[in-house]
């Protein structure tokens, strides 16, 4: 199946022919996280939400299926597009159309970068109080359709906490513009929410208002070697209690991890960390740097005279922070070790230790010899954990997703926390959400997307 010429050439009408891109020429480009994002025959490129809307009632009307792309960043093949789909690009919405710095809120095209927006918020020093290692490539649109988190979620929310309106074109080109600047608005059900976290599967996130936070001060950042993942949410608990250092960020990594990013990036000066079983990524901020280094440095102290931790290194300079953030959010795992699985699960913060536990000896205990790779925001509890094995264990993803999730629910935990259902995590919402849910998300699908043209076979099956 193609995409009918007569619907290209409609397209170009509304777009021009050079805002296309077919499928010879997005071969040779980069498709981002998942390598099947530019699996289908064409490209669209609108430059703004009429055409945008113009778009999609033309491929409502032929029934042609449509793949909206932000930064292609997802970890789910919420992007992944095949022959007969149009991908709908939302690089050229990439205007910051107004940001008012008193009120604190800014509206954006859904192309914008966080890279972009966190850089003219800094020019007023303010944030857009959400941060991801793909801050480069990641939009606004598709953070908010996957309902991104990062390292900031636990003081300011996912994404959808920093949401105050949307303009969304649906299915068949009809637009719903909410693009409310306040926090306090109760003018009936606010429909534009059920976008945030939709992913894509009933509508087209065109532009958004968000709410913006005053950039943290000065930082002091240190990397900690746990005693054990308990003195580690020990260790969180005391520092999120603090009153004189907010706390930037809690950033949680094995040392099987932290060591294979050393060996492959070349970062010296950690060997004492890489001897225990746990290391944190610690950054506070204060009034001044020296303040924050102190009120840190009192805090790890402390921690060490409960044998919390077993060793830490403060960062003395920018070098030394860039290489203690470099062993956090670096891939050389996937590199080092290729053919491994991906999973994002979100404990209660308490409960992480014995979550982990389980989780790990399931893991370590099953036939095929699989091993485990921990990170992730301690924070909020969120985990990420790459299973590998001596052969590539990527066609054994339910297997293994059934030991990863096995007691997730007692826990009180999510399968999903962060990225997003797309493709990967389809059987496991079947088998973990409840049949009502279920259901109505199904309903909402039918009743806002009825052809099934609008990213079609993600969350929910086809």
């Amino acid at each position: 199946m193609t995409v009918p010429a007569a619907v290209i050439d409609s397209l170009a009408d509304i777009v021009g022919r050079e805002a296309l891109r077919h499928a010879a020429d997005l071969r040779s480009r980069d498709p981002g996280i998942h390598p099947d994002n530019f699996g289908g025959d064409l490209m669209v490129r609108p430059a703004e939400t009429g055409e945008l809307s113009r778009v999609l009632a033309c491929c409502h009307a032929a029934r042609v299926a449509v793949v909206p792309q932000g930064g292609r960043t997802g970890l789910a093949g919420g992007a992944v597009s095949r022959p007969g789909q149009v991908i709908v690009s939302l690089d050229r919405m990439n205007r910051i159309e107004a940001l008012d710095p008193v009120s604190r809120t800014v509206q954006v095209g859904a192309g914008v970068t966080l890279a972009a927006l966190a850089a003219q918020a800094a020019e007023h020093g303010l944030s857009p109080g959400i941060d991801l290692g793909a801050r480069d490539s990641a939009t606004i649109g598709g953070m908010i359709s996957t309902n991104a988190g990062g390292a900031s979620a636990f003081r300011h929310g996912t994404m959808r906490d920093r949401v105050l309106g949307l303009e969304v074109v649906l299915a068949d080109g009809a637009v719903l513009s909410e693009l409310g600047l306040v926090r306090k608005r109760n003018e009936g059900l606010q429909v534009e929410r059920i976008f945030a976290g939709a992913e894509g599967t009933l509508g087209v996130i065109a532009r958004a208002t968000l709410s913006l936070v005053p950039a943290d001060g000065p930082a002091a950042t240190a990397m900690v070697g746990l005693r054990d993942l308990a003195a580690g949410v020990a260790l969180a608990d005391t520092l999120l209690r603090n009153r004189s250092l907010t706390l930037t960020a809690l950033e949680l990594m094995s040392a099987n991890h932290a060591a294979t990013v050393c060996r492959s990036c070349a970062l010296k000066g950690f060997d004492e960390l890489l001897a225990t079983p746990y290391l944190l990524l610690v950054a506070g901020s204060a009034a001044s740097s020296a303040a924050a280094e102190a009120a840190l440095v009192a805090e790890l102290e402390a921690a060490a005279s409960l044998e919390l931790i077993l060793d830490a290194v403060v960062a003395q300079n920018e070098a030394q922070r860039a290489a203690m953030w470099r062993m956090r959010e670096d891939w050389a795992v996937d590199r080092e070790y290729p053919g491994g699985i991906w999973f994002d699960v979100s404990v209660p913060l308490a409960q992480l230790p014995g979550y982990l536990h389980s989780a790990s000896a399931r893991l370590k205990g099953h036939p095929a010899g699989l091993s485990v790779f921990v990170i992730g925001h301690l924070g909020d509890g969120n985990v990420h954990l790459t299973v590998n094995a001596a052969q590539p264990v990527t066609d054994r993803y339910e297997e293994i997703a059934e030991l990863v999730t096995a007691d997730l629910a007692a826990y009180g935990g999510s399968f999903s926390a962060e990225h997003g259902i797309g493709l990967e995590k389809r059987a496991t919402l079947q088998r973990l959400v409840s049949p009502v849910k279920l259901a109505l998300m199904r309903r909402l699908k039918d009743a806002l997307d009825p052809l099934g043209i609008m990213n079609p076979g993600k969350v929910l099956p086809d």
